[in-house]
């Protein structure tokens, strides 16, 4: 199992960004996929949850703001944030668990005041 996240940056408070997680290794279509993130001194919590057939659950924190998907064909999964706020600075890690949890590298996001 791979997962290569990539996608983060700086950007000021109310702007946006766009994650993307390519995975590869395990049939991609039949898993639910998962965006965590962690902040400076903080656990890592889930932010958004896709299903194989594209149900998705977000966190209170992002409900509203952020909007997760998926392209099957391109085994790809997405996390679109908008009116990002300095809070929402943090690590943000794919995730995929087939029998055990599968993490990418990571990719970092910090929103400016």
């Amino acid at each position: 199992v791979q997962l290569q996240a990539f996608g983060g940056g700086l950007v000021q408070a109310g702007g946006f960004l766009r994650l993307s997680c390519k995975a590869s290794g395990f049939i991609f279509r039949l898993n639910t996929m998962n965006w965590y993130r962690q902040a400076p001194g903080k656990q890592r919590e889930l932010v958004a949850r896709i299903t194989s057939g594209s149900k998705s659950n977000y966190a209170d924190s992002v409900k509203g703001r952020f909007t997760i998907s998926r392209d099957n064909v391109k085994n790809t999964m997405y996390l679109q944030m908008d009116s990002l706020k300095p809070e929402d600075t943090a690590i943000y890690y794919c995730n995929v668990k087939i029998y055990n949890e599968n993490w990418g590298q990571g990719t970092l996001v910090t929103v400016s005041s």
